[in-house]
């Protein structure tokens, strides 16, 4: 069988600026939504106010209607891992976690991010599992800078770098079949960014690559399976999940967080590019 050419687009700068314009959207509204999750309200109520402040910035939620996804986010609740529908009869709870997953297109380029978030307090094991997740993807974020940075950067390099992560953080779960992504003016585009491999293989770290990576952990085993919706994967094991997601943009002098407020900055101080000052958050 041939094997799958994989056309990675780079971007200029002009349109990465673009591409911060929509990471922006994304980023705002993850914050809008993090105030508003609490016990007692449903996930349609937090899809709904998504919908409205995406719309209200002058974006177009990313994810309606996309291969008939009826939503603008992805609502993933305990064992949910990713994709999750959101509905009025699901109200959080007490104790609960919720990833939620938002993209935003402004201007024909998209922006996506997701976020895991505790409802109220949470035991310990799964503050250290979200914990888990964001530190993956921080370290998934890093690795891309600094091989960037030394010119032999390859796109295994992330991978590797966020299945370590987790493996020294505890005995988790790295779900596999699902990962991050080239994004541009699609929002899905080459490559297929895994969560799991050897450094030092696939093709190379340069400026112009933006990438979605997106590291998806769970308390118990790895195994998935997608619910009769089409859309929800849960973990065959019924335990909590986590998932966490930036878009990235690999730059001349570094890499730009763009669904990070401050660009990156706080987490990864000099291996963020000094194009243009950081966004302060608001």
């Amino acid at each position: 069988m041939a094997k799958k050419t994989v056309h990675i687009e780079l971007k200029s700068e002009d349109q990465i600026e673009l591409m911060r314009a929509a990471g922006l959207v994304v980023a705002e509204t993850l914050a809008v939504l993090r105030a508003a999750v609490a016990p007692g309200v449903s996930t349609a109520t937090l899809d709904a106010l998504a919908e409205e402040h995406i719309r209200a910035a002058g974006a177009i939620p990313s994810f309606k209607g996309y291969h008939g996804y009826p939503a603008s986010i992805c609502t993933s609740v305990n064992e949910q891992v990713v994709h999750g529908i959101p509905a009025p009869e699901q109200v959080l709870a007490e104790g609960d976690v919720i990833s939620i997953d938002c993209g935003a297109e402004l201007d024909g380029w998209h922006g996506d991010a997701a976020v895991t978030i505790p409802v109220g307090q949470v035991r310990p094991a799964a503050r250290r599992l979200l914990s888990a997740a964001e530190d993956a993807l921080w370290a998934g974020i890093a690795a891309a800078a600094r091989g960037a940075r030394s010119g032999r950067g390859r796109l295994t390099d992330i991978s590797f770098a966020v299945q370590s992560t987790i493996e020294r953080a505890g005995r988790y779960g790295i779900v596999e079949g699902y990962g991050g992504h080239g994004i541009g003016r699609e929002m899905h585009q080459d490559p297929f960014v895994l969560n799991v491999g050897r450094p030092g293989q696939g093709p190379s770290l340069v400026p112009g690559v933006v990438l979605a990576i997106e590291p998806m952990v769970t308390l118990g085993r790895a195994r998935v399976r997608e619910c009769s919706d089409g859309w929800t994967v849960v973990t065959a094991d019924g335990s909590l999940a986590a998932h966490a997601e930036h878009t990235m943009a690999i730059c001349a002098d570094g890499v730009w967080v763009l669904t990070a407020p401050d660009g990156g900055r706080g987490r990864l101080g000099h291996l963020v590019t000094a194009r243009q000052p950081a966004v302060p958050a608001t």
